[in-house]
């Protein structure tokens, strides 16, 4: 892996773990020191992170981690719906047993916490549940961007389900329902339609919040 390839890995995990919170300025010098490099592999990576969408440059300012806004998260719900279910339903036949069992026992995790709610616990497995299934998607160049978009999530919001409790449940048997259609081996379209419509019933849950707050 190249010197920039290892400051845009290292960079993005602060982003999307929020060590980076939204505002911090990205100090070039200091990055490169914590890295063991020159500057240049990190002034790359800061091209690249700002391409992302994840930070923004302002002449005489620097760069800095991009702030949050409504508009960002919606487009990232909407693209990781797209991207993911695309990728998982490329992936559909290469899962073998131990994978959907693997997804399946992440889900029974998440279906425990249920009735002693953590939202950022249930986060967490979420992701891990989502990407026992995507990552097994033969097109590597898919699977990168699906998981720039989570990293984008991350981000942006550190648990819809905070915000959207009553939808945690829904999505468990989502789930539930997903690993039924893989193991059924049904079709490349019903796979992709199911986990794009699960994503997006989050998204539209969220946005249903906000206007009855906002009314």
């Amino acid at each position: 892996m190249s010197k920039a390839e290892t400051a845009y890995r290292w960079i993005r995990e602060r982003v999307a773990d929020q060590t980076y919170q939204p505002g911090h300025k990205l100090v070039l010098a200091q990055i490169a020191l914590a890295l063991d490099t020159s500057v240049v592999p990190v002034r790359e990576a800061i091209r690249r992170l700002e391409a992302d969408g994840l930070v923004t440059f302002e002449r005489n300012v620097g760069a800095r981690v991009a702030m949050v806004d409504q508009g960002s998260y919606a487009q990232s719900m909407e693209t990781v719906a797209i991207l993911e279910g695309a990728a998982v339903a490329q992936a559909k036949d290469h899962l073998g047993a131990g994978d959907l069992d693997a997804a399946e026992a992440i889900n029974d995790r998440m279906r425990a916490l249920l009735d002693d709610f953590e939202p950022s616990e249930f986060t967490r497995l979420n992701h891990e549940f989502h990407e026992a299934l995507y990552r097994r998607c033969p097109n590597e160049r898919l699977c990168a961007l699906v998981e720039l978009e989570w990293d984008r999530l991350s981000h942006l919001r550190d648990s819809t389900f905070s915000f959207v409790p009553e939808r945690a449940l829904e999505s468990v048997e989502e789930h539930s329902r997903i690993v039924a259609l893989i193991r059924a081996r049904a079709s490349v379209q019903e796979i992709e339609r199911a986990v794009r419509e699960h994503r997006s019933a989050t998204l539209h849950s969220y946005q249903n919040l906000q206007t009855t707050t906002a009314s």
